[in-house]
């Protein structure tokens, strides 16, 4: 249960991010088309940081301490824009714009992310 509420307070960040930040975007042709893509997109997201943030920050350790951890804003655009071109490769309507729109969209995406995590807690957080 907690990996659906997770996965969908994604989806609802994503949406929101791609409400905020231009050069994020889903062209969905129906609401039915945005809503799938937004949770496919979501679970690409998840994904991507579970497999790859890990390792990018053994392997990164040192700049994160050289540059007092502004460096995982850096790393987390990069995983925003390795989720747009999976998206891509599956086709699916979804395009970030180059990287600085991934850079907000990452930023803004961990920030509501947080805000529906601070709302709407995680059932397996309490135990």
């Amino acid at each position: 249960m907690g990996f659906l509420i997770r996965l969908a307070a994604t989806a609802i960040a994503l949406w929101i991010t791609t409400l905020i930040v231009p050069g994020v975007e889903v062209t969905g042709r129906t609401g039915y088309d945005t809503a799938f893509t937004l949770l496919i997109v979501a679970l690409i997201f998840g994904l991507v940081n579970a497999v790859l943030k890990p390792v990018i920050k053994v392997v990164g350790c040192v700049f994160y301490l050289l540059t007092l951890g502004l460096f995982a804003l850096v790393v987390n655009a990069l995983l925003f824009l390795l989720t747009d071109r999976i998206a891509r490769a599956l086709e699916l309507p979804f395009q970030v714009d180059g990287f600085w729109a991934a850079f907000w969209g990452a930023i803004v995406m961990a920030v509501v992310t947080w805000l529906i995590s601070v709302a709407v807690p995680d059932p397996a957080d309490r135990r």
